[in-house]
């Protein structure tokens, strides 16, 4: 079953990827459901903050009517960077999957570890998909290479 929740996440990060958005998707699943999910609209929303984990988090928080997210687990496609890193661990979700590593602003393991810091009052847990990590490098590298090709 967690495979059909990242491939849910590639789903909506190829969603984001055809909005022009960095193809990044997310997904809260509470009970062995899917309760909320997002992509990456930073772009569409012009906001700095409207990351897909951003997304599926508020979402979840409105589902379930509470900002503890205890029960629930999160599925991303990219390594968390510190902003929502920050938001996993003030909501409290205590395990995070996620497929690529992110190593120009990963806060899971690439650049800084979150997710385990002894000194802050939360942590969760983390794995990384590999099953589906090629997928997600893959989706984000034909992106960027899009976005670098000189226009016609």
């Amino acid at each position: 079953m967690q495979a059909s929740y990242m491939k849910r996440c590639l789903e909506l990060a190829q969603v984001a990827f055809s909005r022009g958005e960095v193809p990044v998707g997310a997904v809260v699943v509470y009970q062995n459901q899917i309760i909320a999910e997002g992509w990456n609209c930073r772009e569409t929303l012009q906001s700095s903050i409207r990351h897909a984990e951003i997304i599926a988090i508020e979402k979840a928080c409105e589902a379930l009517h509470a900002w503890r997210l205890l029960d629930c687990q999160l599925y991303v496609t990219l390594e968390p960077c510190i902003m929502c890193a920050g938001a996993i661990l003030q909501s409290r979700i205590p395990s995070v999957s996620f497929a690529a590593l992110d190593p120009k602003g990963g806060a899971c393991g690439s650049l800084f570890s979150l997710h385990n810091d002894p000194r802050l009052n939360h942590q969760f847990s983390l794995e990384q998909d590999l099953e589906h990590m090629d997928a997600s490098r893959q989706l984000l590298q034909s992106f960027f290479q899009s976005r670098r090709r000189p226009s016609a």
